[in-house]
């Protein structure tokens, strides 16, 4: 995942929304913000936004104990480069932390029998 950036989304600006700080919103038992990446098929991820990979996003849902809540079907389906999807998180500090990757290289690399999440 490459070029890791906000994306605000236009239903943020309905009442069921309420920001909680800078691009993170409140709604019912959680707090939601939206990025736009593009997979790298050179290191096994997807070709397009309606091949979307599983890794490393679900590495990085792990990571910041966050889910996908929106894959806004709209926009992905189009088959660009650049995918844009919603994440929930029970806390603030969750959803703040993952959108400390924006601006960053995120990728798996095998280390030994492992796969490594590396954010950089």
């Amino acid at each position: 995942m490459k070029n890791i950036r906000n994306y605000h989304a236009e239903k943020y600006a309905s009442a069921r929304y309420v920001e909680a700080e800078a691009d993170i919103y409140k709604c019912g038992d959680g707090f939601v913000t939206s990025l736009c990446f593009e997979q790298e098929p050179e290191l096994g991820e997807g070709t397009s936004s309606a091949d979307l990979s599983q890794y490393p996003l679900e590495d990085l849902l792990d990571r910041f104990f966050v889910s996908v809540s929106d894959f806004y079907d709209a926009i992905n389906a189009r088959g660009s480069q650049t995918c844009c999807l919603e994440f929930c998180g029970e806390t603030v500090e969750d959803v703040r932390q993952l959108r400390s990757v924006i601006g960053k290289h995120v990728y798996n690399r095998d280390v030994g029998d492992a796969v490594d999440l590396i954010v950089e």
